[in-house]
């Protein structure tokens, strides 16, 4: 590659382009760690994207209109770190660029969703990005066909890489997006032909744009270093009604002795690489600083945005005040003040009538409240539909004829639907749910970890959650999944015992700003065991007394969902044979564990014993089989219960107190 020839051919817009790489330069260097290699290769089609097509505007950051770029390849997040920083976006300063990867900077290793007005997702597990791409498209048309184009229109951008794409939730995404025709979509494949162990060809053969063609997207191949071409490519994009790929064939490290090397794509921290490097680009600031004529230019940018933010603010205000209001609330992400009055109204009328239905039809007799009075609800299912009852009639099928509906059919593509509606949820301005079986857990795993990772409302509805379910046998008879769910950090879940605390359950998941939830549901029927009614959800305290001890109290019996009628049978042979048992239901540990200690030992007080009940494995269950009777054993723990953070491994050892101090610090505190 002659970078003399580039620089000489379009000299203004190589040195804004050179901006993004020097920072990233500059930046990796003072972390002596991440990924230099992509944002040196991407930097021309970033720097062509947002100063002629990209609609933003840094003083307005969430603006519900604004265009959505996703970096799906984060290892190169330094080039969203950089571009968000030559435009103006207030969050990103020049010290959250030198603080890259820093303990509580703007600037992870990887974007992570909230960190920064401007990094639209969480990604680094590649593939995510592009699948989350799939649930912003959607929601953008879906808010359109709702509201407008006066009010919604606009486009998602990706940037993704050769590991996006062979990661096999691609795929899903790919497929989706092709059917569902989502025009307003458009991915730049940054083709540079390398990976961490070396070509491309080591492990891939693909022709990826054949294999987006297949499934029904527009497709174009460029050099990912001519402006020219990538401004025209972009506009062919735009002009084609289907989903758009622009495969940009692009050099690694460009400028770098690492360039097109599998070294390339890591940490180039060398001084004398950089020095060459800089020198190759022409480029003579010093380091982290960008000459003031070509920032300025990077922040003239946004002016056009600007403007049409302000275009778009006197649309919104012709609206009704009511309309207004609501589009205001969703974007909130608050429930209806409704909702409450609904869900009572049900509980009142299940309490009356005490069916006995699998908490799977619990889901959809709520659902049929719900969706009328919450219309950005959008629901789905991974090809079960009728066995997760995830569909109510007032909904209609979203598809590429029409937008207006509200249900979406997944196909089997577990993975695929949990990212998408991740990109839904961080979109805005709707509230996505979707099921499969809860064993199936295990294909969307990755998006739901990112779920929670990111804090997005999204709501899962696994029916068929133990086994329960019979005959399809352990291969689809969930027994770890509980385990595993309730293990991941700011993951709601919920196994309710019956059509009440489904309710309840729903209540909740629906009111979450920052929260996904999990709901395990049956696939075989359940008796009512709520049978006196209050306005009160019970649900929203974790566990609670389903029913006293009439003898004098020397059991306490535990359980969640299908198990809890079982605990109920056990207390009546108990009660007979002069045991007083107490029975706790437990639809949700991770509330529970919120709740004031005073309340958790008037609920599980010090004194009788304990059973725990459940059709899945122990291990969840310890904390309240032994460690909160009142007279906890003398033990500690170090280690960890949350997510982790961006930092060098001895500052995150330090913060997160695992440290032989704080070893000695527990020891002695037993010790007394």
């Amino acid at each position: 590659m002659d970078i003399a020839a580039l620089r000489e051919a379009h000299p203004e817009h190589w040195m804004k382009a050179a901006a993004i790489r020097t920072l990233t330069l500059d930046a990796v260097a003072a972390a002596n760690s991440g990924h230099s290699g992509m944002p040196m290769g991407m930097a021309d089609i970033a720097t062509v994207l947002f100063e002629k097509h990209l609609k933003f505007d840094p003083k307005n950051p969430l603006w519900p209109d604004r265009d959505r770029f996703i970096v799906s390849n984060g290892h190169g997040s330094m080039l969203l770190y950089s571009v968000l920083h030559l435009t103006g976006y207030p969050s990103m300063s020049l010290q959250d660029i030198k603080d890259f990867r820093q303990w509580e900077s703007h600037t992870p290793g990887h974007p992570e969703y909230n960190h920064s007005p401007g990094i639209e997702t969480t990604t680094g597990p590649l593939g995510q990005g592009i699948a989350n791409s799939v649930g912003f498209a959607i929601a953008e048309e879906s808010l359109r066909a709702r509201w407008g184009k006066k009010i919604i229109d606009h486009r998602t951008w990706v940037f993704a890489g050769d590991g996006c794409l062979m990661e096999g939730v691609s795929q899903e995404a790919i497929a989706l997006a092709g059917h569902q025709k989502l025009g307003k979509l458009t991915v730049f494949f940054d083709h540079n032909s390398i990976t961490i162990d070396g070509p491309v060809s080591l492990a891939d053969s693909t022709d990826q744009c054949e294999r987006f063609a297949a499934s029904g997207w527009h497709v174009q191949k460029i050099d990912g270093h001519d402006p020219e071409a990538i401004d025209a490519a972009i506009e062919a994009a735009k002009a084609d009604p289907r989903p758009s790929m622009i495969q940009c064939e692009t050099h690694i490290a460009l400028g770098s002795s690492a360039q097109d090397t599998a070294k390339g794509h890591g940490a180039l921290t060398d001084a004398q690489l950089i020095k060459d490097t800089k020198a190759a680009y022409g480029w003579t600031a010093p380091a982290f600083e960008i000459p003031a004529e070509i920032k300025g230019q990077w922040e003239a940018m946004g002016k056009p945005g600007a403007e049409e933010f302000a275009a778009w603010e006197g649309r919104v205000a012709e609206l009704s005040d009511a309309k207004r209001a609501e589009f205001e609330r969703t974007f909130r992400r608050e429930a209806p003040k409704a909702l409450a009055g609904r869900i009572r109204a049900l509980k009142k009328q299940i309490t009356d009538e005490g069916p006995k239905v699998a908490t799977r039809k619990s889901s959809e007799m709520v659902l049929e409240v719900v969706n009328p009075v919450m219309k950005e609800t959008i629901g789905g299912s991974a090809d079960l539909t009728g066995s997760n009852n995830t569909k109510t009639g007032d909904l209609g099928i979203f598809t590429a004829e029409d937008r207006k509906g509200r249900y979406i059919h997944y196909g089997i593509r577990e993975h695929g639907m949990a990212a998408a509606m991740n990109g839904m949820a961080a979109h805005g301005g709707v509230k996505p749910y979707g099921g499969t079986f809860f064993c199936f857990t295990d294909y969307a795993r990755p998006a739901v970890r990112l779920s929670a990772l990111m804090g997005v409302p999204v709501v899962y509805v696994m029916t068929h959650d133990s086994i329960g379910l019979g005959e399809d046998g352990p291969t689809h008879q969930p027994v770890e999944h509980l385990a595993m769910v309730r293990a991941t950090p700011g993951l709601l879940t919920f196994r309710p015992a019956d059509t009440v605390e489904t309710a309840e359950a729903w209540e909740i998941a629906l009111e979450q700003e920052k929260k996904p939830s999990v709901l395990a549901l049956t696939r075989q029927n359940l008796p009512t065991v709520r049978l006196k009614h209050t306005g009160k959800n019970l649900t929203r305290q974790g566990a609670y007394v389903l029913a006293e001890a009439e003898n004098k109290r020397r059991v306490i019996l535990m359980a969640s969902g299908s198990e809890v009628e079982v605990a109920m049978e056990a207390k009546k042979v108990l009660e007979a044979e002069g045991i007083g048992t107490r029975v706790v239901s437990v639809p949700s540990m991770e509330l529970f564990r919120e709740q004031d200690e005073a309340y958790r030992k008037r609920v599980l007080p010090a004194g009788p014993v304990r059973v725990a009940i459940e059709a899945g494995v122990r291990q969840p269950w310890d904390w309240l089989l032994l460690g909160e009777r009142g007279r906890e054993a003398k033990a500690a723990f170090i280690g960890m219960d949350s997510f982790g953070a961006s930092a060098p491994a001895e500052v995150l050892y330090e913060k997160f107190g695992i440290t032989a101090e704080n070893t000695v610090a527990k020891a002695k505190a037993l010790l007394g």
